[in-house]
């Protein structure tokens, strides 16, 4: 299945992707939240979906929001592609380096990105994303999957100055508002025929700055899955982000290149569908 949340920001009901149309299982369901995962929701949606519902459909001008409501966590691993690593100057890492995107940086994939206020360095990362779907703590990495909803795309925008300048954690310049669009969709995994070979592409402006494939990824979902239970129980609904390949704007040569107002942002992963932002300014 493929699942999305349409409608105004914050009012957003449920819904699914059938042959590229959209539509409503508000009627089925209440959200894509922790307590769907939690109580088999993705199982329970499937045999009503069999059942051949008659459905509203959803005009393909509605906005489309973040396809999971705000979870408890946004965690996401970096320097997760070797190459990513040695434009940044950054040794590869002998084990995932951690840390949290705030939950209000989560949107909708095309909604507009807000430069931040004083921002000097906003930058763009592609990333594969996964939605845990049940429960996880101490667990095996044979049993990983298990714990997988699904995936989808991911935009990890990150102000480096606040990053990198600032002091602290990396955090400071990664949860800005606007700064986690994710989607259009969650694919259940079904819908994915193999997640360590995605092709992956991002451009700005119509330039292509990110083109690599998810069997770069240093550590796979398997892993992270292990690894992050080991520190912290992951609930239903949690989303993880596996980094993100070069290109990005900091490791540009001889200068980096980073946005400005006006620019447009658009990525895409094969089986993920693609998302488009513009970048637009601060203001009260």
């Amino acid at each position: 299945m493929k699942l999305i949340r349409f409608g105004e920001a914050g009012k957003e009901k449920p819904g699914v992707l059938i042959d590229e149309k959209r539509f409503d299982v508000s009627s089925i369901v209440t959200d894509y939240n922790e307590a769907f995962f939690e109580e088999n929701g993705l199982e329970k949606l499937k045999k009503a979906l069999e059942s051949n519902p008659v459905l509203p459909e959803v005009d393909a001008s509605v906005r489309l929001g973040s396809p999971v409501a705000r979870p408890s966590k946004i965690i996401c691993i970096g320097l997760n592609y070797v190459d990513h690593c040695r434009e940044t100057n950054a040794p590869i890492p002998t084990e995932p380096i951690i840390f949290f995107k705030s939950t209000t940086s989560l949107c909708g994939p095309n909604d507009d990105l807000i430069i931040p206020k004083n921002s000097e360095k906003t930058d763009w990362e592609i990333e594969l994303a996964f939605v845990v779907g049940k429960k996880a703590s101490y667990v095996e990495e044979a049993d990983a999957l298990d714990y997988v909803a699904g995936y989808a795309l991911l935009n990890d925008y990150s102000e480096r100055a606040f990053q990198i300048e600032r002091g602290g954690q990396w955090a400071k310049g990664k949860g800005c508002d606007t700064f986690a669009p994710l989607g259009p969709f969650l694919a259940t995994q079904d819908e994915i025929a193999d997640v360590n070979n995605i092709p992956m592409w991002l451009t700005v402006n119509g330039k292509t700055f990110q083109n690599s494939n998810t069997s770069n990824l240093v550590f796979k979902i398997p892993f992270l899955v292990h690894y992050l239970s080991q520190f912290m129980t992951l609930l239903p609904g949690d989303i993880i982000s596996t980094g993100t390949p070069p290109g990005v704007g900091l490791g540009i040569k001889p200068e980096p290149l980073y946005l400005k107002a006006g620019d447009v942002v658009e990525l895409g992963m094969d089986g993920l569908g693609s998302s488009k932002q513009l970048a637009v300014p601060y203001t009260k």
